[in-house]
């Protein structure tokens, strides 16, 4: 009956790699930093599939190199997962897309497989923000800490604003 009172308790965005969380002003890009593109969070990525983050559509990826996607959850929340800094340069080496733009994925699904062997090799960054592309819509709150093991580590809940 009173359910218009009823505060929404938010969407949970899990860990879509696994790795050390990190403050997305300490990635070593100004456009994540800053956060240009929305608030979010870092993982140092240490290996395994790239999973989503959330439930919903995937809106986007970045083609040739397939090193990012977005997907859009029911509620709105709009979300970018971007494995590495100038991972561009590799034209899509060391990733494979299991995903589609415009197909649904559950949270914890495997999006991207990545040969994360040739990614260290090659030296690259591995730091892989996680924005909230719309994130002037939604509050982030209790954002993790440590260790994160993609698909279980709840990294922060979103509440619409």
């Amino acid at each position: 009956m009173f359910s218009f009172l009823k505060k929404e308790s938010g969407i949970e965005v899990k860990a879509p790699v696994n790795g050390e969380i990190f403050p997305i002003e300490s990635v070593n890009d100004p456009v994540f930093s800053e956060k240009m593109m929305g608030d979010g969070i870092a993982i140092k990525y240490a290996g395994g599939d790239v999973v989503a983050p959330v439930t919903g559509k995937i809106t986007s990826v970045i083609l040739p190199s397939c090193h990012a996607f977005g997907i859009r959850c029911e509620s709105g929340l709009d979300v970018l997962v971007h494995v590495g800094l100038d991972v561009v340069k590799l034209k899509g080496e060391g990733f494979q897309l299991l995903k589609k733009k415009g197909e649904m994925v559950h949270q914890g699904e495997a999006v991207i497989k990545v040969d994360y062997d040739l990614l260290k090799d090659k030296g690259l960054d591995l730091i892989t923000p996680i924005v909230i592309t719309n994130s002037n819509e939604f509050l982030l709150n209790q954002k993790a800490q440590g260790q994160a093991e993609s698909g279980r580590t709840n990294l922060f809940v979103a509440q619409k604003k």
